[in-house]
């Protein structure tokens, strides 16, 4: 029996809660290298245990072929092959794997009955929008589904926030480093201008036959950068179109790197991929095919050659080399100063910070330090700056707020008050999300202290109420403490025990509710 990590379980436990409270469509978010295949196999075995059935979907062969591996040696089960001229149809097997694009044509879909699956599982469930998936979603409209995918980017939340009725669980990148699940990174920025000033956009991102001209001029002073930085690491470069991809391998190769490149079309592909496992070669070349369902856990150094604005993206390119091995203590991922006027650029910092201001701040450290920064380190550093200066605008919030007469919080200040950055940043995703709050949870709250008038979705008065049911089991201040005490000018009260905030309020109120001489509020800490 395989142990789970509490991560896992905790995802495990909170998918089923939300198929039991009735959202049938759940998403499960996990970063590449944390097990994600590990937690959805978990969930199928327990939901085929009462002789259900259950649908494995995926775009790529590898990801059928690893997701049919993991079944097996996770709970035991075999499985059923949906693809190409493979059919589940008639199997006494509880798991079908399937292709999508295999699945999805009418013909084969029409031999199965539409209740046919109780559960279907969507592996890098951000293609899950296309026509293909929801034809398939479509027909079997019965069953519970999980979405899984590494990427936990707002764009496709909001896309799958369509289609998809909440977000069950989500294990941040950031945290897993800080836990020890994925090793950490190492961002360096190569003081070289790629300048991508006139590429144009296709279908959401840069088009890649232009960025692949637009790179041409620079590839030969890459590979000599590549030579410093990359000569004792395990490499992997991605760049945007083969031919690009061919040439920089050769570039590579004539400046004394041993490298090798992997495409569709690569004969060798499965060769290749293991000579360079067994270090045969220094670097790895390919044009976006490795993004997907390729593990190799000594990989220590990314090289993304590829711009986009796709975070999801993004990240799939750098988690090709978070996943933990003997020996390795980082994970060096290669930045450029990509001249462009866009500002959604997908960068270093858009591994660990959703925040725009944090994200600018990370920048400018990468920039500044020539021997690289530790993003971890970086995010908390900047966090701490901005922390600071919205406690400063809170102050000065708070001392217009004396002059009213309100008894209650406003929500964002509440946010600011007990250091809730989800809550500040918040923004819906899904539909049941978007909509107003009701009559039940605006009486909850303002019974609690918040000003409920504030709340604009449903969406935010779930959170704020989770917030403050947590915060009462956990014996924090409550709102009302917290709005009180900090008219009297004390600091941090939203991090202060009910009792410590009870006893303040009680002194004051004995000293005919002006504040004790003896106590400086600004400075006082329980």
């Amino acid at each position: 029996m395989m142990e789970l990590r509490p991560y896992q379980l905790e995802a495990i436990k909170a998918i089923q809660y939300e198929w039991n409270i009735g959202h049938d469509k759940t998403l499960l978010v996990l970063p590449t290298g944390t097990g994600k295949t590990v937690v959805f196999v978990k969930i199928v075995e327990l939901e085929t245990k009462d002789g259900g059935k259950a649908l494995i979907l995926a775009h790529r062969g590898e990801l059928l072929d690893q997701a049919a591996a993991k079944l097996k040696m996770v709970s035991g089960l075999d499985s059923a092959l949906e693809k190409a001229e493979s059919s589940s149809v008639g199997s006494d097997l509880p798991v079908t794997v399937a292709s999508v694009q295999t699945l999805s044509q009418e013909k084969r879909l029409l031999q199965f009955p539409r209740d046919y699956f109780k559960l279907i599982v969507v592996d890098e469930v951000h293609h899950s929008t296309s026509s293909t998936y929801q034809r398939i979603l479509q027909h079997f409209n019965t069953a519970l589904v999980l979405g899984v995918t590494a990427t936990p980017d707002r764009a496709d939340q909001k896309n799958l926030g369509q289609f998809f009725d909440s977000k069950a669980y989500e294990y941040t990148m950031a945290k897993a480093v800080k836990e020890g699940y994925l090793c950490p990174i190492k961002a360096q920025m190569i003081p070289l201008e790629l300048d991508i000033h006139n590429v144009s956009m296709s279908n959401g991102d840069y088009a890649v036959g232009e960025v692949g001209s637009a790179l041409e001029p620079y590839l030969n002073q890459i590979a000599l950068e590549m030579v410093n930085y990359c000569k004792d690491r395990k490499t992997v470069v991605f760049l945007p179109l083969v031919k690009t991809s061919q040439k920089f391998c050769e570039l590579l190769n004539v400046h004394g790197l041993r490298a090798a490149e992997v495409n569709g079309n690569s004969t060798d592909r499965e060769k290749i991929l293991k000579d360079f496992e067994n270090g045969e070669y220094q670097v790895l070349c390919n044009s976006m095919l490795l993004t997907e369902g390729w593990d190799c856990p000594t990989v220590d150094c990314i090289v993304i050659l590829r711009p986009t604005k796709v975070r999801s993206l993004y990240q799939q390119m750098v988690g090709r080399g978070m996943r933990l091995a003997p020996n390795k203590d980082d994970l060096l991922l290669l930045d450029f100063l990509w001249l462009t006027e866009r500002h959604d650029l997908c960068k270093p910092s858009s591994l660990v910070s959703k925040d725009e201001e944090v994200a600018k701040r990370i920048n400018k450290m990468i920039q500044d330090k020539e021997s690289g920064v530790d993003l971890m380190d970086a995010e908390e550093v900047a966090c701490k700056d901005i922390i600071q200066e919205r406690e400063d605008s809170l102050a000065r919030e708070l001392e217009a707020m004396r002059k009213k007469k309100r008894q209650l919080v406003d929500p964002i200040q509440y946010a600011f008050s007990i250091e809730a950055e989800d809550l500040a940043d918040y923004e819906p995703t899904f539909g049941w999300e978007c909509g107003p709050a009701t009559e039940r949870q605006l009486d909850y709250l303002e019974k609690h202290g918040i000003y409920a008038e504030s709340i604009t979705n449903a969406g935010m008065a779930s959170l704020i109420i989770e917030k403050l049911k947590n915060r009462q089991n956990e014996g924090l201040s409550t709102p009302k403490q917290i709005r009180f005490l900090e008219r009297y000018g004390f600091l941090h009260v939203g991090m202060w025990a009910f009792e410590a905030a009870s006893k303040m309020i009680t002194r004051i109120s004995n000293n005919n509710w002006f504040l004790p001489r003896e106590i400086d509020a600004a400075s006082y800490q329980p």
